[in-house]
């Protein structure tokens, strides 16, 4: 924070605009997020159960954001599911169709989101307090059919699928305090002040999680990359199993781990790991290195 001093102070606050509220479909409300220069529509077709937004803005990333966003007001554990397609042609390639949970209608809210960009990136993105700043988790996959965003406590993760595929986890996951109720919805940012997108988010489901049972979790490990300077993070590999001490090559352009007692060769940027010859050595455990 920077703190300075004034001979005048002057502060304005910016609330979102607000639309005559009436449902639309299984949301209570819409709202322009943020300074939009573009008021955003919403239509809904109940035989597809699609819901297709227009929004505009200039951004949702660092302290503050700007979109359209369809939403009800719940408590409790949930997953929001969607098939989402980015409709306009020509756009940013960081123009965003989000699935969200958001504390406030304040610009600067907290908030989680699983994000579909225009140039197929796919990321979870999360602000941990209002003015915070803005964080990511890339997905190791581009451009999904099928995206969903599950809440369970504190902890939020996304999951993704292509045409014809289930649902898998995408790697992305992160805690965060959100007081109940808060908003959970769908919404547009075209990344571009002076321009307005549109997509459509069919099949939708808001589903409303039971209590945790006792039953033992599945476990999923993932491999990530880490920016220091932003503690922004890359999903590498996804796999429900036990992975263990990855290492940077030599020469950064692969990564190794071992799993179930044998060592793997994997790309930075991802891919199927390939398994490397040990010879005798098969109980390999994270007790290793590179010579």
């Amino acid at each position: 924070m920077n703190i300075g001093f004034y001979f005048l102070s002057c502060c304005f606050l910016l609330s979102p605009t607000v639309f005559a509220q009436t449902s639309i479909g299984m949301f209570e409300g819409r709202n322009d997020i943020g300074a939009v220069l573009h008021p955003g529509t919403v239509s809904y077709d109940p035989d597809t159960r699609a819901y297709t937004v227009t929004g505009s803005g200039e951004n949702m990333w660092g302290t503050q954001d700007e979109l359209h966003f369809v939403w009800k007001k719940v408590s409790g554990d949930l997953t929001l599911t969607a098939d989402v397609q980015l409709l306009s042609e020509g756009g940013d390639p960081h123009r965003k169709a989000v699935l969200m949970i958001r504390q406030s209608l304040d610009a600067g809210s907290a908030y989680v989101d699983a994000a579909v960009h225009g140039d197929g990136l796919t990321s979870l993105q999360f602000r941990d307090e209002m003015g915070g700043t803005t964080h990511e988790v890339q997905s190791n996959a581009m451009g999904p059919r099928r995206l969903r965003l599950t809440k369970r406590g504190k902890d939020f993760y996304m999951s993704i699928a292509g045409a014809g595929e289930e649902l898998r986890i995408a790697g992305g996951s992160t805690r965060l305090a959100v007081g109940e109720p808060f908003y959970v919805g769908i919404g547009v940012c075209s990344h571009n002040k002076d321009r307005s997108e549109k997509a459509v988010f069919s099949n939708l489901e808001l589903v409303a999680l039971p209590p945790a049972s006792g039953d033992k979790p599945v476990l999923h490990s993932t491999l990530e990359t880490i920016t220091v300077s932003s503690t922004d993070r890359r999903a590498i590999y996804v796999v429900p199993e036990r992975i263990e001490a990855p290492n940077w090559t030599p020469v950064g352009g692969t990564l190794i781990f071992n799993s179930k007692g044998r060592m793997h060769r994997i790309p930075v940027d991802g891919g199927e790991p390939k398994t490397i010859d040990t010879g005798f050595a098969i109980r390999c455990n994270n007790d290793h290195g590179i010579s």
